[in-house]
């Protein structure tokens, strides 16, 4: 297959990536003892190394933080060291990898750290844990101003600790109904003080945190994952457009590496945002921007080429193909993505 997706693109003055294709964010819950990342999942980031820029699975900015088991962290200096490993074996590929920094809010569970649930509003998710559907979400506690202002001085410090783990750059999870999107809808976001209420409060925390990170590490290492759709974790409110116009606007003036769309297929199409999420952001922000939901080798060519993204990120494929990359270039048939591959890391 030749394409613009085997096409090198320049991320940014120092950072050159070799071809289009993003590895996406995929948790897999592998990390071991104290949450540090393993030798295995430094040969499992290696062998991705092709891609034009691998961004590793959520991690953890502190410990209250985990909603899931076995999710890595970047907090300690055990962990540090362990993501060395991993970055290691990346660059000795050739490749390029981003950190995505990561707080649950509201989806978190005392089970992790012994410590309350913290979020935007005393709002519980429906439902129980993934992987442990013992542990049911609690009503959490709203977070004091001078509790999101220490929580933007977490974000720096795990940004600065990618840095010194060896990392290009990270990407903020802003996405998929976790904190920083909880702050940024009005089903999770009823706060009634300067974070919520009016597009320009409910967008305040999310542009704190992109602001801290990118004059701790650079904006032009810093990227950002966003759901002005909502889909999953929270629901949609015709509200929320307002609130990313005004975020999109204000990150349109910044510096950053990247926007992500946060979203599991680019197909779906919301009411308040006139159709797909993907569409939208490009409507709103001249930058470069990442999509991803369910593309195929020929929709991610197709898009790339008609400008709609700059860089295509690839998920459950990735996990059953190694080799990703390759098979692709040479038209080669994809290993199906089957969900006994999740307890493994290949």
């Amino acid at each position: 297959m030749t394409s613009t997706l085997f096409t090198p693109f320049k991320l940014n003055d120092t950072l050159t990536l070799a071809n289009r294709f993003v590895m996406a964010p995929l948790t897999r819950c592998m990390a071991g003892p104290g949450l540090v990342p393993t030798e295995q999942m430094a040969a499992y980031y290696g062998r991705r190394a092709d891609l034009g820029l691998i961004v590793t699975e959520a991690v953890i900015i502190r410990p209250d933080g985990q909603g899931y088991p076995n999710t890595p962290g970047l907090f300690t200096p055990e962990q540090i060291q362990g993501w060395r490993k991993v970055t290691d074996a990346v660059h000795a590929g050739g490749g390029k990898i981003f950190a995505q920094l990561w707080h649950v809010g509201r989806l978190s569970h005392p089970f992790f750290h012994q410590a309350e649930v913290l979020a935007p509003s005393a709002l519980a998710h429906e439902g129980t844990v993934p992987r442990m559907r013992e542990l049911t979400y609690q009503v959490p506690r709203a977070l004091t101003v001078p509790e999101i202002e220490q929580l933007v001085r977490d974000y720096a410090q795990a940004a600065a600790n990618a840095i010194d783990a060896g990392f290009d750059g990270v990407e903020i999870h802003g996405a998929n109904g976790y904190l920083i999107d909880q702050f940024l809808h009005h089903d999770t976001n009823r706060r009634e003080d300067n974070y919520g209420g009016s597009p320009a409060n409910m967008a305040r925390f999310a542009l704190e945190v992109v602001d801290a990170i990118a004059a701790r590490i650079g904006g032009e290492r810093t990227g950002l994952r966003l759901s002005p759709g909502a889909y999953v974790h929270l629901k949609g409110d015709p509200r929320d457009r307002a609130v990313f116009d005004h975020l999109l606007g204000e990150l349109d003036n910044r510096t950053l590496a990247y926007l992500h769309v946060g979203i599991f297929d680019d197909a779906l199409t919301f009411d308040y945002l006139d159709g797909r999420a993907s569409d939208y952001i490009r409507a709103h922000y001249r930058g470069t921007l990442v999509g991803v939901g369910q593309l195929t080798p020929e929709s991610a060519d197709e898009a790339v080429s008609s400008g709609r993204f700059d860089l295509v990120a690839i998920g459950r494929p990735l996990i059953a193909n190694p080799d990703y990359v390759q098979r692709v270039r040479s038209g080669a048939e994809l290993v199906p993505y089957s969900e006994a591959l999740l307890p493994q890391l290949v």
